[in-house]
């Protein structure tokens, strides 16, 4: 079964250099097969969401992401839901 993953946090200082590492890190992700959106809040400029769906092995996944993360310097804190189909 896959799951879906999402990750939201607040982008409160420097959000353009944040894009730029946030889009890289999705590239990586991407070139490994796991595809990435990037959402902003429409009511909270601040707030942005990275989505991860079509995940088959939710272990493996998390810990290249969170690898990612840290080689990217996205280590703000982050809160992570995580999603399946009914």
């Amino acid at each position: 079964m896959t799951v879906t993953l999402y990750c939201y946090f607040k982008v409160e200082t420097d959000a353009e250099a944040q894009l730029q590492r946030l889009r890289a890190l999705q590239g990586e992700l991407a070139a490994a097969g796991w595809t990435g959106e990037l959402l902003r809040r429409c009511d909270d400029e601040t707030t942005w969401m990275e989505v991860y769906a079509g995940i088959d092995d939710r272990d493996a996944f998390r810990g290249v992401w969170q690898a990612a993360r840290q080689r990217h310097n996205l280590v703000m804190p982050a809160h992570e839901e995580w999603f399946r189909p009914l």
